[in-house]
């Protein structure tokens, strides 16, 4: 299994676009994929599933944890933090 800690900068969190993008890069891979808010403490969640990434709740300056365990789970983790180093493709403000 690997794992990452993810720190969410990108203006509007995981809502809406950003969500769905981050549901299509974790549904890319074979691994199971799963998205916890560490910073309200919600249980995991599929992170291919939308409803599931969206009721994480998660905002910009929320820490997240994702986690994937199976055959690709190294490139689907690379492939996750590179998405959230990028602010899922939003520009970061203040």
């Amino acid at each position: 299994m690997q794992v990452a800690e993810l720190d969410i900068r990108n203006p509007s969190g995981l809502h809406a676009r950003p969500a769905a993008t981050f549901v299509k890069t974790a549904a890319a891979f074979r691994s199971k994929v799963s998205i916890e808010n560490l910073t309200r403490g919600s249980k995991p969640a599929n992170a291919k599933s939308l409803l599931g990434v969206l009721a994480c709740g998660v905002e910009k300056g929320h820490r997240i944890l994702v986690s994937a365990e199976g055959e690709d789970e190294v490139a689907a983790i690379e492939a996750v933090r590179k998405l959230a180093d990028g602010d899922f493709g939003e520009a970061a403000k203040g």
